[in-house]
């Protein structure tokens, strides 16, 4: 009977030293950083080692705001030569993109990654030179001959939308790596008459439609502002 006793105040001291450690444990409240973060797009720089017509810099930014959402700017130089089959041409100039992202991702207690979605505004102001062309390319009996035509459209602009899916993973401590993928939209293009805009800094190739789409590989760093309760 003694046992007994001993044994139902050791499991009463137990279940509630329990109770009590799971209530401090749920007392602790999880701290989630919010903060600026800013790097560089990689792909351009290592493209540019590869291809030598192509040249480009894209920075990269957000800041988060709520819990789930994001704001993103990104913003970008390039210098492309395109060789068409029946023209070459150079296009120089910058761009910036604004929006929302929107992470999707329920992160595990102390982990901060995303899977994401988001939107863009994008602006681009650029120059093109038409390098060469080939005339009457098609419906002739002769080999057509090339013409070196160094024209230049200068003042040229270009604006557009970007629905974009995702992620960012923490791989050290503030330190993010990302990747993105970017379905796009012509809203608006300023360009000459006799030459359409093919290749937009920002936007990349012009396809039918006004369609166009793009990618992105980012390093960043976050510097974190203040702590929210989770």
């Amino acid at each position: 009977m003694k046992q007994l006793r001993i044994l139902l105040f050791s499991i009463n001291l137990f279940v509630a030293f329990s109770v009590t450690a799971q209530t401090q444990k749920d007392s602790v409240k999880i701290k989630e950083k919010y903060g600026l973060r800013v790097g560089i797009d990689i792909s351009k720089p290592i493209i540019s080692i590869f291809e030598s017509e192509k040249k480009g810099l894209e920075i990269v930014g957000d800041y988060r705001f709520l819990r789930n959402y994001y704001a993103a700017v990104e913003l970008g130089y390039e210098d492309k030569t395109t060789d068409e089959d029946y023209m070459n041409f150079t296009t120089k100039g910058s761009y910036i993109k604004a929006g929302v992202n929107y992470n999707a991702y329920e992160n595990w207690k102390g982990m901060n990654n995303e899977i994401y979605i988001g939107l863009r505004y994008g602006f681009s102001f650029f120059d093109q030179t038409l390098n060469s062309y080939y005339p009457n390319i098609k419906g002739t009996y002769f080999d057509p001959n090339l013409i070196k035509a160094n024209t230049e459209f200068k003042d040229l602009t270009a604006q557009w939308a970007e629905f974009i899916f995702g992620i960012k993973v923490e791989t050290f401590n503030n330190l993010y790596l990302g990747a993105s993928y970017q379905f796009k939209v012509i809203i608006k293009t300023k360009e000459p008459d006799n030459f359409k805009n093919l290749y937009v800094p920002g936007f990349n190739r012009v396809f039918s439609n006004d369609l166009g789409s793009g990618f992105n590989y980012t390093i960043t760093y976050l510097i974190p502002l203040i702590k929210k309760d989770k």
